[in-house]
This record gives C-alpha cells, structure tokens and sequence, in this order.
C-alpha cells in the first residue's frame, strides 16, 4: 500500500461557560473548552489532536490553518521527529511557549493517533506499553467553595471510587494561610487517613508562606504540593523544595523539554507535571519523560487524561494521571465512550491510535454556535 500523505486540516472550537462558582487563588475560571484538530491524510485516515481553549483558543486556531498546515500538507505523518523541529524552528520567532505550543502540540498529537491508525496499533504499544490501567486522581476543590461544599465534594471524589483527590489552597488569593490549614484539616477528618491528598496553589505563595503552610499541613500526609509559588519562579520551588518534606509538583506550566531540564537541573520538583496539550504533544513528552527517569523523578502529566493514558501506560515513573471534574462534561460530548475511571483507574484500551472516537455532530454544532 502506498504511504499516506497529510491533505486536509479541520479545526474546531467546542466552548462552555463553567456553572457555579469556580475560582482558585489566583483567578476565576469562566469557560472551559478544547480545540479539536482533525487532520486527514488522502487515504481518507483522520488523526484527532486536542489542545485547549479558554483564552486564545481563536488565535491557536489561526495558526494552525495559515502557518503550520499549509507546510504540512503533502508530507509523510510518520516523520513526526523532522516535522516537529522544522515547525519548531519555523515558528520559534512567535513563541517557544504559550499558544504557539498549544498549537504545534494538537498538530502533532494528531500525528501520533494517525500514525496508531494506519499501523492498526493502539498508541501505548507502539510506545512499547503494556499497563493495563492507571491510577487517577480527582481534582477540583476550589478557594472559592466554602469549607461544607469542599468536604462535600472530597467525600463525593471517594464515594466514585478515587484514592487519590486534589484540591486548592491559597484562600483569599493566599493571604490567610490559617484558613488554609484549617480546610485542608477538615478534608483529611472527612476522608479518613487512607485516603491521598494532594493540594495545588495555583502560583499564589511566596517561598516562605507556602513552606509555612507546608509544614503546618504536614502531619495531614500530603502526597504532592502543586505549583506553591509562581511557576516560573525556579529558585523559589528550590527554596521551597529544602524546606519542606512535602513532595513538589510543578510543570504544568512548562513548556519543551528545555523548561523541564531547568526545573531539574534546579532541583525544584518531585513531580514534573508537563502538559503533552502545550508542552509539545508526543514528541516532546516522551523526551520529557526520558528527562525526568534520567533524574529519577516521578512524571505525572497535568490534566488531559485521555491523552495522556497511551503514555502513561508506557512510561514506569507515571505513578497517576489527574483528572479535571469540571472537564467531565465536555469530554463525553466531544468523544463518544470515552474512558471513564473506574474505581481509581483508567482502562487502556486497545482501538488504534489514541482508542477515542468524536462525536462529530456535537463537535460541529458547537463551532458553528460558537461554542
């Protein structure tokens, strides 16, 4: 059979306003959404890539359809490696993090879940996995839930099965670490001592404030502290990492594989929580995984969790995969049948490429409505 070649680009903006009152210590959330890439090859094969769309998701968009597709059009999908760079270096003058990477990371998710389908390969094992099942985490929790609606949703996290439940801190934009601490005391009671907590700041802290509260939580047994200070404050998450034994995550942030090489170089994450969606898709990934097993340090990727259950299934160092509670929506009107966790798990499944399938007439409507 002849090999295929890249002809045809769609893109798709799928937008939803956030009910409720969703803010953490830093920001509130309004709308959540996901740009659908859909990129066809002349043998009439689609690869599926996703980023996201909150902010500048029409902006991503443009990119993709006047600057990356048209130097795509006609080339091999298996040349991910010398597409990735050529785009990169392309592109480099725009952006080497931010939308740019949002952009070149649907491109080449794309590329990978094509790849999968023309092989009749299911990604984790073209990627030499062989998990069967992940563990995942339930995050939400917001600073801005009073103390009854938070314990009423870590309760609800466990009653569906999760181990592992994440939430916020840094109440009143981190200014009451007090308050904090009390919160964080009344979850651990609520869900008993066999339970995994994990909090996420969201950037609020200063070094010193975030290790104050570190080590006033501490006998809550906290699995991982998320992104205490600004993410692109290195050597505050190195001040922070000495001064606690509470385990670092961060990089969600991060972009390529340089930004993850300065967070361990510096010593500043247990944790290297990357995001395939921005980092750079799978080509970056996996060499950002390679990175983080050669400093031995854990891998466990922001978010996304269908996209990045293939890697996780491949990679030994992924010890969970984090799944966004107010993403439930949206992901099972976007794909039909999508996994779904059960008891604590992810299921790998064994479809080719990435294993999801679109819901197409969904995914259109709501372009169309603008959103």
């Amino acid at each position: 059979m002849p090999g295929h070649r890249i002809a045809k680009f769609d893109i798709h903006l799928v937008a939803s306003p956030v009910p409720g009152n969703f803010a953490d210590s830093t920001r509130k959330v309004e709308t959540i959404g996901l740009l659908v890439l859909r990129v066809t090859t002349d043998q009439g094969l689609e690869g599926i890539g996703i980023t996201y769309h909150e902010v500048g998701g029409e902006a991503t968009r443009e990119l993709i359809r006047h600057d990356i597709a048209p130097r795509l059009i006609g080339r091999d999908p298996f040349e991910t490696d010398a597409l990735w760079h050529e785009l990169f270096h392309y592109l480099r003058g725009v952006g080497r993090k931010g939308l740019t990477f949002c952009a070149l990371s649907a491109v080449d998710i794309a590329l990978w879940d094509l790849k999968g389908k023309i092989l009749g390969m299911p990604l984790h094992r073209l990627l030499g996995g062989n998990r069967t099942r992940v563990p995942v985490y339930a995050s939400g929790g917001w600073t801005s839930y009073d103390d009854d609606q938070l314990v009423d949703e870590m309760k609800g996290m466990v009653a569906r099965g999760f181990r592992h439940i994440k939430f916020k801190v840094g109440v009143d934009g981190g200014r009451d670490t007090r308050r904090d601490a009390i919160r964080v005391r009344k979850v651990r009671d609520a869900v008993g001592p066999e339970i995994h907590l994990l909090v996420d700041a969201n950037n609020c802290f200063d070094a010193a404030r975030a290790v104050q509260l570190a080590n006033e939580i501490r006998e809550c047994r906290i699995t991982l502290f998320e992104e205490p200070v600004f993410a692109d404050d290195i050597p505050g998450l190195a001040r922070f990492r000495r001064g606690t034994d509470i385990p670092l995550g961060t990089g969600e942030h991060e972009y390529t594989k340089f930004g993850v090489r300065d967070l361990l170089l510096a010593e500043a994450a247990d944790f290297v929580q990357a995001d395939g969606a921005r980092a750079g898709g799978y080509t970056e990934m996996l060499k950002i995984a390679a990175l983080t097993q050669a400093f031995n340090v854990a891998f466990a990727p922001h978010a996304m969790e269908n996209i990045h259950l293939p890697l996780a299934a491949a990679l030994p160092n992924v010890p969970f995969l984090e799944r966004l509670l107010m993403f439930e929506p949206v992901t099972a009107l976007v794909f039909r049948d999508a996994p779904v966790p059960v008891d604590g798990y992810m299921h790998v499944n064994d479809r080719p490429g990435l294993g999801l399938e679109l819901n197409l007439d969904f995914v259109r409507a709501a372009d169309a409505r603008g959103g």
